[in-house]
């Protein structure tokens, strides 16, 4: 860490560890409002700050600012970049709190910088060991706040609670033994006075989970299996005790419905990925959404998107929380665009089925039943030869965010229209090491396929319109009250469209892969939009 003092450390039962610190010279961020609870509920009431990683509790990703709109986008300059000194892919979304943004850095760092200009206030690196067993990159998605903390995941499966005045470590909990495969990647979210958390490792035969976590001494309070187990009925769905390595990853952000008080989090594919024979069943609650009680963690319901998955299509993607009108009726639903290549509705409340239409190329299923459960098409699972199905691997989309606006009434999407080989091989566990039990490989170049952001209604599945980006993006997408999409694409270009129409309006060339979501904010009245591409973090606003 950036700073002067020395650090005194406090181990607690539980594996938490109190870092203290003499109070010598450091460099402090100007003071801000704490971001308290009610803060966090009401954050459409504050445009101006970004509080958390999809922007609001019910992870829209859309922004009420309307300075910049589908009438002056074309305006935007570049204002500021501020460089990530390590060399790796960012995936970072910023948070802005009162002209204050804080980065994530790869593999498991934070920095806070003026929102305004860039300028450095204080870092906090997190020492890493060296035989980190990780799946897909050494990443870091972003921080949660509460009051003037901030709550980082790391790659050691650990989270972290850093002064966000100072870069002071707080406390520091393992959150589970990097040593069998587990770490985490994704940005907590907060709920009440509770930080909820996922787990990563999917492909490594864990056991995934989703914790609650005390957010002043860093204690657990509260652990959900995603794997049903001993004691859980559920437990049927999995051969023998193939559920010890089930995977069933939970490695990105969920959301919040205060009213209903449900944590809604997305669960991953069931290990070993590709070889189902030894674990034949449903695999509840794999590739699953969840409801969580908001309080004790409990399950409340949940929807299971693709039973038996042998092509790795985690239901990680982030769960959008909207009240549509459906049927000539307001319901209050989730939206969520599926890595099986099917776009879903459902009632948040109970977890019932509502919508569900393919929105990109598949071939695995003939189509949804009336509640929602696949009907498998012949011929489709893999084998020791290989089978061509549609969508690949990567899936429709994947965990890259989507979007929602208000606004248009519509829900949009990377997607993605390709086709993988998928074969399967047998494979024992051994703990700490990859657990798969097969593999795919893309029958021509990826820049064959055809990909593109897609507008779709939640109301009907039906997609609205799209515009083409090739070869396939990774980006996430946010919206504003300024009727602009905006997202990014895999050859470095940053694009702004028309929330109603999907016209492109602007863009400009960042020269590397735009692998994050942007968000915007305000400071004094103007304002700005962010994005993170290669690894470095572009800052834009429309010229003085």
């Amino acid at each position: 860490m950036q700073r002067l003092g020395i650090l005194f450390f406090v181990f607690l039962s539980g594996g938490v560890i109190l870092a203290q610190e003499e109070p010598f010279a450091t460099t402090m961020t100007p003071a801000f409002s704490p971001v308290t609870w009610e803060r966090l509920v009401n954050s459409d009431d504050e445009p101006e700050n970004w509080l958390m990683y999809s922007g609001s509790l019910s992870s829209q990703r859309h922004s009420t600012l309307d300075e910049i709109n589908n009438r002056n986008v074309s305006d935007l300059e570049f204002k500021w970049s501020y460089q990530i000194p390590v060399i790796d892919r960012a995936e970072t979304v910023p948070l802005v709190v009162d002209g204050i943004m804080f980065i994530t850095e790869a593999p498991s760092n934070v920095v806070a910088v003026d929102a305004v200009t860039g300028r450095q206030y204080w870092r906090y690196d997190h020492e890493l060991p060296e035989d980190l067993r990780i799946c897909c990159g050494r990443n870091n998605r972003g921080v949660a706040i509460l009051g003037e903390t901030l709550f980082m995941s790391t790659l050691d499966a650990h989270l972290v609670a850093i002064d966000a005045r100072t870069g002071n470590l707080l406390w520091d909990v393992e959150v589970a033994d990097y040593e069998s495969g587990y770490s985490k990647t994704a940005a907590p979210l907060i709920v009440k006075d509770t930080v909820v958390t996922g787990i990563a490792g999917g492909e490594f035969g864990i056991r995934g989970f989703v914790d609650g976590y005390d957010a002043e001494t860093g204690e657990r309070r509260w652990r959900t299996y995603t794997i049903a187990g001993p004691g859980n009925p559920d437990v049927a769905s999995w051969a023998d005790d193939s559920w010890e390595t089930g995977g069933g990853a939970s490695w990105i952000t969920g959301s919040y419905d205060a009213d209903l008080n449900l944590i809604y989090w997305g669960t991953g594919n069931p290990g070993p990925d590709w070889n189902g024979d030894a674990r034949l069943g449903d695999n509840l609650y794999s590739d699953s959404a969840l409801a969580l009680n908001g309080d004790t963690g409990e399950l409340e319901w949940y929807f299971q998107f693709t039973p038996h998955d042998v092509h790795d299509w985690d239901a990680i993607q982030v769960p959008i929380l909207a009240d549509i009108e459906y049927e000539g009726a307001t319901r209050q639903v989730i939206m969520w665009a599926n890595r099986n290549a099917f776009y879903y509705t459902l009632d948040r409340a109970t977890g019932e089925f509502l919508v569900g239409e393919p929105y990109a190329t598949q071939t695995w299923a003939l189509g949804l039943d009336a509640n929602g459960r696949p009907m498998r098409a012949p011929n489709t699972i893999p084998t020791y030869e290989g089978v061509v199905v549609s969508p690949s691997v990567g899936g429709g989309t994947n965990w890259w965010s989507a979007a929602y606006s208000p606004r248009s009434e519509l829900f949009y999407v990377n997607a993605f229209d390709g086709e993988q080989r998928f074969f399967k091989r047998d494979e024992e566990y051994e703990r700490g090491e990859r657990f798969t039990g097969g593999g795919g490989s893309y029958t021509r170049p990826m820049d064959t396929y055809y990909s593109a952001l897609r507008a779709i209604d939640p109301a009907t599945g039906d997609i609205a319109w799209e515009f083409p980006v090739q070869p396939r993006t990774s980006a996430g997408i946010s919206t504003t009250a300024g009727d602009l999409v905006l997202s990014g694409s895999v050859d470095g270009y940053f694009y702004a469209l028309d929330a109603n129409t999907g016209e492109e309006l602007w863009h400009i060339s960042l020269g590397r892969r735009v692998h994050a979501a942007p968000m915007t904010f305000a400071v004094a009245g103007k304002q700005y939009i962010t994005v993170a591409a290669g690894n470095v973090v572009y800052t834009f606003a429309l010229r003085d």
